[in-house]
């Protein structure tokens, strides 16, 4: 198989309210928009969301997402968690900390239930170095 893209698709109940999340928070921008689904996109990324409820969707799986966790890289989580737990007062889910295995991160809650772990890379600890493929650790 030859892989062109590759994008998770969010299976949601409220797809304007969703998106508008993704746009205003993460700073994606829209390159598809229907009632039933928007195409969103930034320099690196691409997120698909859609009413779960369409009928592109195979009976028996038209429910909305659950149990998923996005994972977002940024170079200063401790300015995001500020902007966004601080000043636009999202749902703390997970507290700023700094992980052995190489990660200083938060988690917050979006629309659907989706969790978005903020991630900013830094040195894991000698336990955790050498499980990184090639020696590769923070700022990869």
């Amino acid at each position: 198989m030859q892989v062109t893209s590759f994008y998770p698709v969010l299976m949601v109940d409220d797809v304007a309210a969703t998106a508008q999340f993704y746009r205003d928070v993460l700073g994606f921008v829209t390159t598809f928009e229907a009632d039933w689904y928007v195409s969103l996109r930034f320099d690196g990324g691409e997120l698909a969301i859609l009413d779960h409820r369409h009928e592109t969707i195979p009976a028996g799986f038209r429910r909305p997402v659950t149990g998923l966790l996005l994972n977002v890289e940024v170079p200063d989580a401790t300015a995001e968690h500020e902007r966004l737990v601080g000043a636009m007062e999202l749902v703390e889910r997970l507290p700023l900390r700094d992980e052995a295995f190489g990660q200083r991160h938060f988690i917050v809650e979006a629309p659907g239930g989706v969790l978005i772990d903020v991630i900013e890379p830094i040195e894991p600890s000698e336990e955790f170095a050498a499980a990184y493929a090639g020696g590769a650790t923070a700022g990869r």
